[in-house]
């Protein structure tokens, strides 16, 4: 080879590898590019599913193979918090990144003669910046199948106004029947995700974002008799819990198997979460549903004790999350969720967001994190139940420590939850200085909440004990 082709094609190839280098650039810094390197969101949030439900995380007879096999591919968290023992302000937190009471949603929306009783709103203020607002502006298309309940009164904002391309709540699904009645409750979760996987199946080129929230485990329960078919040798509710149960961790995994057939599992963060504890047994239309479990937590529904705010969450990214493991360190709270969601998306937080939560994606991605911000909850109203279960007004967990007390101190329980997460031995004696630290940061929040009603039971634990006759 003379000296000459030399020179030729040592300039051939400076020259080739210039053209592909700058069309890699380009391809980088092209929407497409940039699209296909974000992740997509898959979010189910059961409604009314206790922390111990799934096998995954202790239960001995309900059998959840497909939720046992995302924790398996993915990472289980044991210290993700909602914030709320119910459905409304729970949810509220998911999509704000703030504590619900800052917007006065204290309890679960209903009737506007019963919000404006309790001094709450009939809806979810719009103009709230949401999870779902911030990445359609990023170029996210946004979903939501399901349980809504932000807004079920008429004349609520539109969905498209919360940043929600694609919406269909439970009265969508069918011109006459909403997903609550005996027609379609047993098939409430199989619709659900029948819509989840239309949606990814029409924008698997897109980076997506989907709600998918069951009505499951909410009473009334009503699995039909093929659903209750995997529980031959059950009796009454829990024949019917189990059932409910086991058919929607079948559902779910429709959705994954989904997943893995259009090719998206691999860059799709799927997250599996509840909005707050079991449902209590006492009441009227929860003979099935109250046998949920809460593990080994004291509290269900409506409690700020672990049972009712303590929600599994299971998180699976292939491309990113560890497989198999399980952190108990991360404490991670519903707030949290816009913050990190938008961080895993590369979405940039505007100013004046002034969130309650933070990003925790650390977490997400592998590596325990140990949180800057306190969690805090106020309860106004009743809790239903066994005095066990009925906790104190205000809680707030920093670190280690949860405090739970009544702003006039009438009760005051401070527990080490690490090594107490059944909340039994009451340490706040011997930690006045905890107490006194926690309970002034507390009170100081509580006072910045909207004001209204407080039911005279809120917050006690009284026992109509046996007295001597007069």
């Amino acid at each position: 080879m003379t000296r000459l082709h030399r020179v030729v094609l040592s300039i051939g190839f400076v020259l080739g590898l210039t053209v592909f280098t700058m069309a890699a650039e380009s391809e980088k810094a092209s929407p497409k590019g940039k699209a296909a390197s974000r992740p997509n969101f898959v979010f189910v949030f059961a409604d009314d599913w206790g922390w111990g439900d799934l096998g995954c995380y202790g239960h001995s007879t309900i059998r959840t193979p497909n939720l046992d096999r995302l924790a398996r591919q993915g990472t289980l968290f044991t210290q993700f918090y909602v914030a709320s023992g119910v459905c409304s302000p729970s949810r509220t937190a998911i999509m704000t990144g703030h504590f619900p009471a800052r917007h006065a949603i204290h309890g679960h929306l209903s009737t506007p003669a019963l919000n404006k009783k309790r001094a709450m709103p009939n809806a979810l203020d719009a103009d709230v910046t949401t999870v779902t607002d911030l990445l359609k502006q990023a170029g996210y298309v946004t979903g939501h199948f399901g349980k809504w309940h932000l807004g079920p009164n008429q004349g609520s904002p539109a969905p498209s106004e919360y940043g929600i391309d694609e919406f269909k709540g439970v009265r969508d699904f069918h011109e006459s029947y909403s997903l609550w009645g005996k027609e379609l409750r047993a098939q409430s979760t199989p619709m659900i995700i029948d819509e989840t996987i239309k949606f990814i199946e029409k924008h698997r080129d897109e980076p997506f974002y989907v709600q998918a929230w069951l009505l499951d485990m909410h009473a009334t329960l009503m699995p039909s008799e093929e659903q209750q078919k995997a529980y031959p040798r059950h009796k009454g509710a829990l024949k019917i819990y189990y059932s409910a149960a086991t058919d929607a961790d079948k559902q779910i995994g429709r959705l994954m198997a989904k997943l893995d057939d259009l090719g998206l599992a691999e860059n799709t963060v799927f997250v599996f979460s509840s909005d707050n504890g079991p449902e209590d047994i006492v009441i009227s239309n929860a003979s099935h549903s109250g046998v949920g479990s809460a593990g080994p937590f004291r509290g269900r529904k409506r409690s700020l004790y672990e049972g009712g705010v303590r929600m599994p969450f299971i998180v699976r990214w292939p491309a990113i999350t560890p497989k198999g493991n399980v952190d108990d360190k991360s404490v991670i709270g519903g707030v949290d969720w816009l913050p990190t969601i938008c961080r895993l998306a590369g979405v940039e937080l505007p100013g004046g967001l002034n969130l309650d939560g933070e990003d925790m994606s650390a977490a997400i991605r592998g590596t325990s994190t140990t949180r800057s911000k306190p969690l805090m909850w106020e309860w106004r109203f009743k809790i239903f139940g066994h005095i066990l279960h009925r906790s104190p007004m205000l809680s707030i967990r920093d670190g280690k420590w949860k405090l739970l007390m009544n702003p006039d101190r009438s009760r005051v329980e401070l527990y080490d939850i690490p090594a107490d997460p059944s909340e039994m031995n009451n340490l706040a004696a011997e930690n006045v200085e905890v107490v006194e630290r926690l309970a002034k940061t507390v009170l100081a929040w509580q006072k910045t909440l909207p004001p209204g009603p407080v039911e005279p039971v809120a917050g006690k634990n009284d026992y109509p004990w046996p007295q001597p006759a007069k």
